[in-house]
């Protein structure tokens, strides 16, 4: 009996799942291995918030492959050392996996590609997690895109591959080991936040059906609205595999058709959405040096001249800016964080702060649920200036006109602030005199947007002058 292995990443699902159903279509029988981390106590790059999120979608997994005859093998440690001896122990011909955008999973991919090919062993790479990957989307001469809005606009225009099938029966050999399915308490972590959202392939295709039958068509319009329950909040479901992109986005493009000229436009903006996280997939496929560097080369090695005291204010939400703190509190309580308030945070820890911008991105990573490494490093780049397609330098976001703009009713700050319930909203929306608390409570604003502001601008000046032209 042939014998493969679908190795498990960021695929979580049994729907439309690209290297799954080509195992299941080359083995008489299939081995789905999940291989958990062995890290322990804390790690850079995630959290208990996204753990937690990991360990309800793979127990979802496991009862979704049972009910197909199969089950989930979990092992633990180095991934390509803990696969090969799986092939040998069940004595598999083929290791399918869906390819990963980021240069860790790529580093790893070559390894067990290089270890399969001394094994004899055949290692089958598909594309799942991208509609378009890396190399399809380039310019006239061959070049990866440095700009959105082109890129855009010849990602459209490239044919879309089909939505595969739901896998509907499973063997699996007999006598295969497995660890029990985890808890966070593998990795040393403490308790998620309260507020998490629920994970797994049928929460997430919950989420995608409501979404679909009235969020999309009132997306372009509200959006940005940190109070609008109007986002898709399936970001943590792409992250991991929980849905199909290639499935929400033909989902999305069939839902327009049915909608009048305003909703089709709302959905046609919700699809750029999802084209921008495959720009930034790209983005870091070819450039793998922005996880280290700024994008911009003009900016690199400027000064962040914040102090960390002000870091930690941040985090915590105490800075004395109600849409800010709101945010970060939201962030501390849920893992999640809207989109909007996700850049006002950014660009006032870069720009209000002086603060670096690793430093945001890595908090972020270690809090969010869908903390996707190629979306938040393009968001905080974008946010401090130094991006692909960033804001320029010297468009800085006020906290103030952003409240007004956006959150002018209270009723984010409110919820997130029990400190300023009993305030009036109208105070929300400009800086208070010097010294002054919207609340007892509540602490004064950390620093004067206005000097801060231009501040900014000179240590942008002074890094363009060191060079950078």
């Amino acid at each position: 009996m042939k014998t493969v292995i679908h190795w498990f990443r960021r695929d979580l699902r049994v729907t439309d799942n690209t290297s799954l159903n080509a195992a299941v279509a080359a083995g008489e029988a299939v081995v789905p291995v999940y291989i958990l981390s062995d890290w322990k106590n804390g790690h850079p790059w995630t959290g208990s918030n996204r753990q937690h999120f990991l360990c309800e979608s793979l127990a979802s997994l496991d009862g979704n492959l049972r009910s197909v005859g199969g089950r989930l093998v979990v092992r633990c440690g180095e991934a390509v050392g803990e696969l090969m001896r799986l092939a040998r122990e069940a004595g598999a011909v083929e290791i399918h996996f869906n390819r990963d955008p980021d240069p860790f999973g790529r580093a790893v991919e070559e390894r067990l590609d290089a270890a399969c090919r001394e094994a004899g062993i055949v290692a089958v790479a598909h594309k799942d997690v991208a509609i378009h990957e890396r190399d399809e989307v380039l310019t006239g001469v061959g070049e990866t895109f440095r700009v959105f809005t082109p890129y855009s606009k010849a990602w459209a225009k490239l044919p879309k591959p089909a939505v595969g099938g739901r896998v509907k029966a499973l063997v699996v050999p007999e006598g295969i080991s497995s660890l029990p399915l985890p808890d966070i308490g593998h990795w040393g972590l403490g308790p998620a936040a309260g507020g998490v959202i629920g994970g797994g392939e049928k929460a997430a295709r919950a989420r995608m059906a409501s979404f679909l039958d009235g969020g999309i068509a009132r997306y372009g319009d509200l959006r940005d609205v940190p109070s609008a329950p109007a986002t898709s909040r399936l970001s943590q479901d792409l992250r991991y595999g929980l849905l199909s992109i290639r499935e929400l986005h033909a989902a999305c493009m069939k839902k327009a058709e049915m909608l009048d000229a305003g909703g089709r436009a709302s959905a046609v903006k919700y699809v750029a959405e999802l084209v921008w996280r495959e720009f930034y997939m790209q983005i870091l496929w070819n450039f793998p040096e922005v996880l280290e560097v700024e994008f911009n080369a003009k900016y690199r090695g400027m000064a962040w001249p914040g102090k960390p005291e002000a870091f930690e204010r941040w985090k915590a939400g105490e800075t004395g800016f109600p849409i800010v703190d709101a945010a970060m509190r939201e962030l501390l309580e849920t893992g999640f964080m809207h989109n909007r308030t996700r850049m006002i945070t950014a660009m006032f820890l870069t720009k209000d702060l002086h603060l670096d911008w690793r430093l945001g991105e890595s908090w972020f990573m270690r809090q969010l649920v869908d903390g996707e490494i190629a979306s938040n490093n393009g968001g905080w780049q974008w946010s401090a200036g130094t991006g692909a397609d960033a804001a320029p330098y010297f468009r800085i976001q006020n906290p103030w006109s952003q409240t007004k703009r956006y959150a002018a009713d209270g009723v984010y700050i409110k919820k997130w602030i029990p400190e300023l319930r009993d305030v009036d909203p109208a105070k929300f929306l400009e800086a208070p005199a010097p010294g002054m608390r919207l609340s007892p409570k509540y602490p004064a604003p950390m620093v004067d947007h206005a000097s801060a502001r231009d501040v900014t601008l000179d240590l942008f000046k002074a890094a363009l002058g060191g060079g950078g032209k």
